[in-house]
């Protein structure tokens, strides 16, 4: 894989990272109140409607990378989402993480390099 195609494929475990990010907060944000306007409008929050924005954008991006990356190439890389999310949703949200999550994560990095080789 070129570097130009795995730095696309990097920034789609980004992009997806902080779609995920942006959904935590959007769900801590959520009110529910029955079946109400209130509720449905409360679901449509900025960070709700950025999220499923970058969904789609990292979407759209993904199947151009497809075009030129065999999936058995590309996933992998994108199995670091897997470990990227524990991280940031750590550092950026204060969310705990315990030694699980550590040695899983060193897994996944460890089937990526393995996969790719």
């Amino acid at each position: 894989m070129s570097t130009r195609w795995l730095l696309l494929t990097l920034l789609c475990v980004v992009l997806i990272a902080a779609g995920q990010m942006l959904f935590k907060v959007a769900a801590a944000q959520w009110r529910i109140d029955g079946w109400s306007w209130a509720t449905a409008r409360g679901f449509l929050s900025p960070a709700m409607v950025l999220a499923l924005f970058l969904y789609g954008l990292t979407t759209i991006l993904w199947v151009f990378i497809l075009r030129a990356v065999p999936l058995s190439a590309a996933f992998p890389i994108y199995a670091l989402v897997f470990v990227l999310v524990p991280v940031a949703a750590h550092f950026l949200l204060g969310e705990p993480w315990s030694w699980n999550t550590l040695v899983g994560g060193g897994i996944i990095m460890l089937g990526v390099i393995i996969a790719l080789r």
